[in-house]
């Protein structure tokens, strides 16, 4: 049997596709950190196991809600994604019979309406379907892990990511994301220079756009490398400005 764990906050726009993609699971929990529009009644309307609570980072969260998991099986999902159906198939058949402990699934994101299949965002493959006794989330505020004991295999269809709708949520995300990153850094001890972030840009520009032919990806292509690139430029840059704080 599986249950299904989402973290959320103010998710109203995604939630309801994500849930309706996810609602043939035996269990669904929700771990909502205070959300301010109707994230909270949407997800009621698929299952009684709504928590509202602090904000502790995305480590912390995602564990609070494995731990509220009952079943054998769980299926970790971010409030923007979707289970294709193919997926749904794919992950009802190998929890019946696996000696797999957890599996990676390729995610299929979406920026400003396009499909990426090149870059470094696909193929992207992500760790969400595990033994719940196997697995515990990393304490990292942001990009936090799953870590598992035991073996993971590849499963074939994708998880659909709605990852960035319009360029206002780009700048959002890119500030926050690159906040969040400057303080793991932070804590892991990490260093930066102004010209350490404009290097750190200037490749990951070039291994996305070039290297990983994000050029194929047409003009969304290029707009993903520069907004990642400069999400990497503001991440160490915030990183400089911490370590001089500190000082």
């Amino acid at each position: 049997m599986l249950s299904v764990i989402i973290i959320t906050k103010n998710e109203s726009l995604h939630i309801r596709r994500c849930l309706e993609s996810v609602s043939w699971a035996d269990e669904i929990i929700v771990y909502d950190s205070g959300s301010e529009d109707d994230t909270v009644s949407i997800c009621k309307e698929f299952t009684p196991n709504v928590f509202v609570t602090d904000w502790p980072g995305f480590g912390l969260q995602k564990q609070r809600a494995l731990d509220k998991a009952s079943h054998d099986w769980v299926l970790s999902i971010d409030a923007d994604e979707e289970i294709s159906a193919s997926l749904k198939q794919e992950i009802k058949t190998v929890i019946k019979n696996t000696t797999a402990d957890g599996f990676d699934i390729p995610r299929l994101s979406s920026y400003c309406g396009r499909q990426i299949k090149h870059g470094s965002w696909w193929p992207d493959y992500v760790l969400r379907l595990f033994r719940r006794n196997s697995a515990k989330f990393s304490n990292d505020i942001v990009h936090e892990r799953i870590l598992i004991t035991g073996i993971t295999k590849k499963l074939q269809n994708p998880i659909f990511h709605e990852s960035y709708i319009n360029h206002e949520e780009v700048i959002t995300k890119l500030n926050s994301y690159s906040s969040l990153g400057a303080e793991k850094l932070y804590l892991s001890g990490k260093q930066s220079t102004l010209y350490g972030a404009i290097g750190r840009s200037f490749w990951t520009f070039l291994r996305d756009y070039l290297f990983r032919f994000g050029i194929f990806d047409g003009e969304e292509g290029l707009m993903l490398a520069i907004s990642n690139a400069e999400t990497t430029y503001y991440k160490y840059l915030k990183l400089r400005y911490l370590k001089k704080q500190t000082k």
